[in-house]
């Protein structure tokens, strides 16, 4: 019992500092997931973020034995794998960004037609969204993990075990969780104000939610694709030395940034070469 206290303390303290470490990660992770767990009516959002949750839980259950196996006996994989998953990243920013000047939707389609997701498109589509949100998980997951470790390297390998373990359930508990009530705020306004019949506080209460979700979703919209150039451009500059000592006298967060930015456009101009060459429709 002595031995299991002492192993649990240690954990509890391995797991605060990985925690302090992974906070901006964890931000991050919320703005891109907030945003990518929107566009859907009411009846599909919780089917789809259950959905999301779920690959999430698959994507750390692959990730955690795979980096602990690859830090152990390959260490030089982790930080290919960082800077692959660094260019998707940038990839996923500078389209969104590209899309938003040159193709913006027209008004409204962005959401799923079919409250139940009937037909075969409609299907088809929140399967996509679904997919390209557990990919980007799996990227933010792997840096996450990654970044947890690195507080853990010195402990037995128990500790950084359930280091890891504990980081990893916090980030998709914690994230999903908030991400579930952003996306909810609607219905829960709608009920405040059926139940107060449109009057009093709580009725002001539930307008403020109602008409403060479109500006949290597009706040998130906004942010996530920020995030993604930002964790992306953090990735190339932590992992690549010739990134790391480019440009000392600027700022860390706008190097970042631009690094992001800029690879980012490379990755979307190369994807979009090999597309029209080998004649690749649009399935991103």
């Amino acid at each position: 019992m002595d031995d299991i206290a002492a192993l649990m303390d240690d954990v509890a303290i391995a797991s605060k500092l990985a925690t302090k470490k992974t906070a901006g990660i964890l931000g991050d992770d919320l703005a891109v997931n907030a945003e990518k767990a929107t566009g859907f009516l009411s009846s599909r959002e919780i089917p789809v973020l259950w959905a999301i949750t779920k690959g999430s839980f698959v994507n750390k259950l692959i990730i955690i034995p795979v980096a602990l196996l690859l830090n152990a006996y390959f260490p030089i994989a982790i930080t290919v794998i960082l800077i692959l998953g660094g260019c998707y990243l940038a990839y996923e920013g500078m389209e969104k960004i590209i899309e938003f000047i040159f193709h913006r939707p027209v008004k409204g389609k962005e959401v799923i037609a079919s409250g139940e997701a009937n037909t075969v498109e409609d299907i088809a589509q929140e399967k996509a969204k679904v997919k390209s949100a557990v990919t980007t998980d799996f990227i933010l997951s792997v840096e996450i993990v990654i970044i947890a470790l690195g507080t853990v390297m010195a402990q037995p390998l128990s500790v950084q075990i359930l280091t890891i373990a504990v980081v990893a359930l916090l980030a998709t508990v914690g994230v999903y969780g908030l991400v579930a009530l952003i996306v909810r705020m609607d219905d829960a306004g709608y009920k405040l104000i059926k139940n107060s019949h449109d009057q009093g506080i709580r009725a002001k209460v539930g307008h403020l939610l109602v008409n403060a979700l479109p500006i949290v979703i597009k706040f998130f919209s906004v942010i996530g694709t920020l995030a993604l150039l930002l964790v992306s451009g953090g990735i190339f500059v932590h992992n690549i030395d010739f990134f790391h000592h480019l440009l000392p006298g600027i700022p860390s967060m706008l190097k970042e940034f631009g690094f992001g930015i800029v690879i980012g456009t490379a990755v979307v101009f190369l994807v979009t070469i090999v597309k029209k060459v080998f004649g690749i429709g649009k399935t991103h």
